[in-house]
């Protein structure tokens, strides 16, 4: 009932996406892990900033979390598609096994070890075109809003303007 985590660890599967570059950096999103740190390097890697070993900007970066840190690896690899524009995007799930072991703070009683298997992601974005035939490849977003969306928030806004619009009629 009282016990506490002492260890973890992760097996070290290999990124499910093949063929990836040498060069490739490689993002490990943890749950504790901060966003701006993250994006602040990854973003100066893919403009130019952090140059490899030939003075040329890195063409690809792979984000990749496990557990709680999904969500956060899926909010980072998004906010870098709009920092950086034009990237290809190919995302894989897959599982990954963590062992953990817990102690009992009372002496005498024995430690656990728990064996769980957890969800995890890993994601390519690309300057380079890839295969647009690849399961979970998604092209480059557009920046332009398209004007269905355009229309939609106008419509949105009628009823605010038309709530409104005796304030102009009054005079102080």
């Amino acid at each position: 009932m009282h016990f506490r985590r002492v260890s973890r660890t992760e097996d070290s599967s290999p990124c499910p996406i093949p063929g990836l570059a040498a060069d490739v950096l490689h993002m490990r999103v943890k749950e504790g892990s901060k966003i701006r740190n993250l994006l602040r390097f990854a973003t100066a890697s893919m403009q130019g900033e952090g140059k490899d070993g030939n003075g040329t900007s890195l063409r690809q970066v792979v984000f990749s979390g496990s557990g709680r840190g999904v969500t956060k690896t899926i909010t980072c690899v998004e906010i870098l598609k709009r920092k950086v524009g034009g990237l290809h995007q190919v995302s894989k799930l897959h599982y990954k096994t963590v062992n953990e072991v817990w102690e009992s703070p009372q002496q005498g009683e024995a430690g656990v070890t728990m064996q769980r298997t957890v969800p995890a992601i890993c994601i390519l974005l690309s300057k380079d075109p890839l295969d647009p035939q690849a399961p979970g490849y998604q092209p480059p977003q557009t920046l332009s809003v398209p004007t269905e969306d355009i229309e939609r928030r106008r419509a949105l806004l009628r009823p605010i303007i038309t709530q409104f619009s005796f304030l102009g009629s009054l005079t102080p």
